[in-house]
């Protein structure tokens, strides 16, 4: 496996090596020792799988808070996203900073989302279909959304989103985001 830090500590791609043969190839998509070489979530608690029919769905920024912050480990299987995360560490040098690649069954690279980070990804194909581990199980009362669109983040989205349920488009600002952990 081949991993590459982005601009935001922690966050990593992740490339598998293929060894290929007449019959096909073999890749890892996870394995403990080199992820804990990176001092990377050895433990998955739930493997989440996502379709998304329509070109430009839109799904995100999704978070947990504490204590159920999540790790993630997305690939996309069938079609092609453009995936995204936003750094929410507070004390992070990246805080507020986002990073976004295309995640696709060509290239079959995984996207690893730290704890702490919004995730969110739009389709680039119709019927786009990801699979993601998750470190934690999901829970309701500790989930938080990060609205898509907000000036402050600034996020460049390659497509103009289609389709965003109403939950992901009611999202908060990163601003209101943080008067509200203050708060807390």
């Amino acid at each position: 496996m081949l991993f590459q830090e982005t601009n935001l500590s922690g966050n990593y791609l992740i490339n598998m090596e293929f060894h290929e043969d007449e019959r096909g190839f073999f890749a890892r998509y996870f394995c403990q020792k080199e992820f804990q070489a990176y001092n990377l979530n050895t433990s998955w608690q739930q493997i989440n799988n996502s379709m998304s029919k329509e070109v430009g769905t839109l799904r995100g920024l999704h978070f947990q808070r504490e204590p159920h912050e999540e790790v993630k480990l997305v690939r996309c299987i069938k079609g092609a996203i453009w995936d995204v995360v936003v750094d929410l560490r507070r004390q992070s040098k990246t805080f507020g900073n986002w990073f976004g690649t295309n995640l696709s069954e060509e290239n079959r690279t995984l996207m690893y989302v730290p704890k702490g980070f919004a995730h969110g990804f739009i389709t680039l194909v119709e019927n786009s279909e990801i699979i993601y581990l998750v470190s934690d199980r999901y829970e309701p009362s500790a989930e938080g959304i990060l609205l898509w669109s907000d000036p402050d983040v600034s996020i460049q989205w390659p497509i103009t989103p289609f389709l965003i349920s109403k939950k992901d488009a009611g999202g908060m600002s990163l601003k209101n985001l943080m008067k509200i952990s203050a708060r807390n």
